[in-house]
């Protein structure tokens, strides 16, 4: 489960929806078809560049598991999983129009990064708190996407 956090499995993942998404703006006529996809893509490639100094400058030690060595708080991991999988889901549910469906999103991505959570805690490659602060992190971020999607979103077409 921990590795569904990985770059390598999540942002393909990311990118596929983002493509798709980009697809059906552009044959909808949409204004900024390409906004939504863009910006989406672009907080996931802020990530990095938020995780790794935090890491560096926080230097929590590593779990038992681990062994010795710093720079695990917070997760990274959990963050990409966050971005990555949150983000595809907020630029998909506008394109879903049954409740059911779009539930069952919110419930997939839910579920996907509880099981990340649960994979690096329960492997030992994280202190649950590290998890935490990831969560906290992406709950952030994906806030701001959700922000500026939603004013885009009132624009003339």
């Amino acid at each position: 489960m921990a590795d569904l956090g990985d770059v390598a499995v999540a942002v393909p993942v990311l990118a596929v929806v983002l493509g798709y998404v980009a697809w059906r703006a552009r044959a909808a006529g949409r204004a900024r078809w390409w906004l939504p996809s863009l910006a989406t893509a672009a907080l996931m490639a802020v990530v990095p560049a938020l995780i790794v100094p935090l890491k560096e400058l926080v230097a929590r030690p590593a779990p038992p598991v681990m062994g010795p060595g710093t720079g695990f708080y917070p997760s990274g991991h959990t963050a990409t999983a966050v971005i990555a999988y949150g983000g595809a889901a907020l630029v998909l549910i506008p394109w879903l129009r049954a409740t059911g469906a779009r539930r069952a999103l919110l419930v997939g991505c839910l579920t996907l990064n509880l099981g990340v959570a649960f994979g690096l805690i329960r492997r030992g490659y994280h202190w649950p708190l590290d998890v935490a602060a990831s969560w906290c992190l992406g709950a952030m971020l994906l806030l701001s996407l959700r922000l500026l999607l939603g004013r885009n979103s009132r624009q003339p077409k």
